[in-house]
């Protein structure tokens, strides 16, 4: 496998470059790194991508004729690296790298002709209605129902843990349709409006005084038959597809950011924990390790191969990395003192963080991020899936 750029890469890398310095400014680069998760708020993601979508950068996995650049994988992996690394916040993932895939692979013309164009623009804003109440890993268990009326669909039931349902004016939702047979052969994809009657958004805190989740009540909430995405019964075909999107792609440059940042960070701080620096650099050399899977990866998918368990593998990897990052970065605010006063976690406190601007968030990460080994599928199903697929076991 050969890892070295090409001219041609050198050149489009250089292009990418130009265009940050260009194009992101020290505000967005300023919401990305004070971020607490994947999430940030809208006025920044739908900004930047507005100057992507300028540019016809918006969607770089999208194929050519829907909007996409038609970039190699290559080059997709050279921009998303570039971005990480100049710190450029990442844009809202619901609809570029979820719902607009799907739809691109089981929508009807008509559905990818008023969808597409305005998921480009940064028009709608979308939620994901997957996990409920008592089916969360175990989402073929979900119980929303979705009786047939006429020309609509009927809901009636509730969705949890749904992030930025209360920016979203859009919403993509497994519901049931029937309560027979195999589970997940009554589940169907549906595409709804969050501003339909019958549909509430309860908001639930975070740990960290954050408000990003929620929950999402369902009463007698009419869905045109229209919007269904796919077949009625043949949603978790569909959600399958979009979970490839969710666990593959992207790439570890910016945890490769976070870190070398917090290694300055330390150092410069003049720090002599020496347990601390040897976990910095034993964090380093794994993270090395992840980016030459992601490369592999890469190499797999410009050659036509899919990345097979390759993909399970990442996904336990950059979520564990981030974790482990996270980590040393609380204990680097123990090493000055006040970091936090009380409750600065939470926005109506008018407490001030002290100490070094980079850590004023470090604590509400690591509160946030422990969820990633548990969202897009687990880490423990990712490794049942790796040892079936790789050990045969």
């Amino acid at each position: 496998m050969n890892l070295s750029l090409s001219e041609k890469d050198i050149a489009f890398r250089e292009e990418v470059r130009a265009f940050l310095r260009d194009k992101l400014s020290p505000e967005l680069v300023a919401a990305g790194r004070k971020a607490t998760s994947v999430f940030v708020e809208p006025e920044y993601t739908l900004a930047w991508q507005k100057k992507l979508h300028a540019r016809g950068w918006a969607a770089p996995h999208w194929p050519e004729a829907y909007g996409g650049p038609g970039w190699s994988e290559m080059q997709r992996y050279i921009f998303a690296s570039e971005c990480a690394i100049a710190g450029a916040p990442p844009l809202a993932p619901m609809g570029l790298n979820m719902v607009g895939p799907c739809i691109i692979g089981y929508g009807t013309p008509e559905q990818k002709a008023f969808y597409l164009p305005r998921i480009l623009a940064g028009e709608d804003y979308w939620c994901q209605g997957y996990s409920e109440p008592q089916s969360g890993s175990d989402l073929a268990s979900l119980s929303l129902k979705a009786d047939r009326d006429g020309d609509d669909y009927i809901l009636n039931g509730s969705k949890i843990w749904t992030t930025h349902a209360h920016h979203a004016n859009r919403m993509f939702c497994l519901v049931r349709t029937r309560f027979d047979g195999k589970p997940q052969e009554g589940i169907t994809f549906l595409l709804l409006e969050m501003n339909t009657p019958g549909i509430q958004v309860d908001p639930i805190i975070t740990l960290a005084g954050e408000h990003e989740l929620n929950q999402v009540f369902f009463d007698n909430v009419r869905v045109p038959i229209s919007n269904r995405l796919g077949e009625e019964n043949d949603g978790w075909t569909v959600a399958k597809y979009l979970l490839e999107f969710e666990r593959s792609g992207g790439s570890s440059a910016g945890l490769e950011a976070a870190l070398k940042r917090l290694r300055t960070l330390i150092m410069d701080s003049g720090n002599e924990d020496a347990g601390l620096r040897a976990r910095l650099e034993a964090a380093s050399i794994l993270l090395e390790a992840i980016s030459t899977t992601e490369q592999r990866i890469v190499a797999s998918l410009s050659a036509g191969r899919p990345p097979g368990p390759a993909a399970s593998m990442l996904k336990v990897q950059r979520t564990e990395m981030m974790q482990r990052i996270d980590e040393l970065a609380v204990e680097a605010s123990g090493q000055f003192a006040n970091v936090y006063e009380p409750a600065t976690w939470y926005p109506e406190s008018n407490a001030s963080p002290v100490g070094p601007e980079a850590l004023t968030v470090a604590t509400a990460k690591y509160l946030n991020n422990r969820a990633g080994s548990i969202y897009g599928g687990s880490n423990e199903v990712q490794r049942n899936i790796m040892a079936k697929a790789v050990l045969g076991l």
